[in-house]
């Protein structure tokens, strides 16, 4: 049988109840931090665009936009938001799947929550966490034993529409039969290529947009009794077959569905910028904090990378030095390496319009190299870069980072979600911002998730 009717059985039937504590308590880390990068993102450039043509189109008052009292109809507000969140390229990840689930099952459950009206924290936290699981699952169900970048697909764009499909029928209350029908729907829809990536544009913040909004009106198509294809995963047509060539493990779906929990492997950046770039800015800040080393004390820095981040992260080599956008340089282990050596940080500021111009970066850059190391190929996490760093007096420094910040071996706390929270959107008033973190908290125990949306104003 297709994969699709157990992933539609399992969204259909599982209760909060299902749910291990510790998943729960993750599951509310990603939330937060979710809430931080949306209003950091508020302002960056293709968000403001999207936010703007969804409040000229106006339409029913369904689901709140983040950061402003403006509902709209539930799809275009959780296209906004999703556009928002992903703009800092800061939201969550699941490193082995190439994936961020949380900026599709987050604004596709907090959209329909509204719409619905008076959604209790649980069915916030099952739905978002169904969806974060399944999210991942496609992802690591794709090339297994190699790495999905390279074979052109954005992974969280192209997974995206089935998965927000599953998490807004969930939400809606759909039965399997008609959830079926919602990942047909939305698999009719689904797309999202990785040139993007290549080209500095920002059409990349926009794809998981575009996914939420598609899933959520598959959802909405199939309540009303529209049908899908049935069989949208494991048919000679279905998506792996037709746009994976067959390269895939359909079990990875469905092993262990409801027993084993994928968005305890999320991770949360430290760091705005793609996640292949974190160990290396971790290694960088080791060396230069450890060896008191200082910019002006660089003669060199050798980066030595796997084929795979060499053609998502390094190349070509002369944009990654001298990144002509903040999307370049969010996709620049060169830029993320020179920010950690120059400023011993690596922060939202660094990544923006006015960073990717800063002097004191871009000498640092340019002295960067970087060459292929084929021993640092990694199938099951997120890879990592050899940084080598040869000063003017002489002394060679090198180090490598096989598990970065935030990673599940190196978890950041709720505390320190808190703080990164705070960091993202510091724009919101101390009161503001201690009441969101004080319901996320608690979350299981809110009788209104619509409490929480109305502290996200900023206008």
């Amino acid at each position: 049988m297709d994969a699709t009717y157990a992933i539609a059985k399992y969204f259909a039937e599982t209760g909060y109840e299902s749910l291990p504590k510790d998943l729960v308590e993750e599951t509310k880390k990603q939330i937060l931090d979710l809430f931080g990068c949306a209003v950091g993102g508020f302002t960056r450039a293709g968000a403001v665009q999207v936010r703007e043509l969804i409040a000229d189109w106006g339409g029913k008052r369904e689901s709140t936009i983040m950061g402003t009292d403006l509902k709209v109809p539930a799809p275009n507000a959780a296209q906004a938001n999703a556009s928002m969140v992903h703009a800092l390229d800061y939201d969550d990840v699941h490193e082995a799947a190439v994936m961020h689930p949380g900026v599709i099952s987050i604004p596709t459950a907090i959209a329909i929550a509204e719409r619905a009206g008076g959604a209790k924290g649980t069915d916030l936290l099952t739905a978002i966490a169904l969806g974060s699981d399944i999210m991942c699952r496609f992802g690591l169900a794709s090339t297994p034993g190699k790495s999905p970048i390279g074979v052109g697909w954005h992974q969280t764009t192209l997974f995206g529409f089935m998965g927000a499909a599953c998490v807004a029928g969930r939400m809606l209350g759909l039965s399997e039969e008609r959830i079926v029908d919602a990942m047909g729907i939305a698999y009719h829809q689904a797309s999202g290529n990785g040139q993007c990536t290549r080209d500095g544009a920002l059409t990349k913040r926009l794809g998981p947009g575009f996914s939420v909004k598609g899933g959520i009106m598959a959802a909405l198509l199939a309540q009303k009794g529209v049908t899908g294809a049935h069989n949208c995963i494991d048919a000679d047509w279905g998506l792996y077959k037709l746009y994976w060539r067959g390269d895939y493990d359909s079990s990875v779906i469905t092993r262990d569905l409801g027993k084993r929990f994928e968005g305890m492997n999320v991770s949360i950046k430290p760091y705005p910028c793609c996640r292949g770039i974190h160990p290396a800015i971790d290694a960088a800040l080791a060396i230069v904090i450890e060896n008191g080393i200082t910019a002006d004390d660089v003669k060199s820095v050798a980066l030595f990378v796997s084929d795979v981040h060499l053609t998502l992260l390094s190349t070509p080599l002369e944009q990654k030095v001298r990144p002509r956008s903040p999307v370049d340089a969010q996709f620049s282990i060169p830029w993320g390496v020179a920010t950690a050596i120059a400023r011993r940080r690596a922060t939202l500021e660094d990544f923006s319009d006015e960073g990717v111009q800063s002097p004191d970066i871009l000498a640092v850059t340019a002295k960067v190299s970087v060459a292929v190391d084929p021993a640092l190929r990694r199938a099951d996490k997120i890879e990592p870069t050899r940084v080598e760093i040869t000063t003017n007096d002489g002394r060679t420094v090198s180090k490598v980072v096989e598990n970065p910040l935030g990673s599940p071996e190196r978890p950041l706390s709720f505390d320190d979600c808190a703080r990164k929270f705070r960091d993202c959107a510091g724009a919101l008033k101390d009161d503001q911002l201690d009441g969101i973190i004080d319901l996320v908290s608690r979350l299981e125990r809110v009788e209104d998730i619509s409490a929480i949306i109305g502290l996200l104003r900023l206008q």
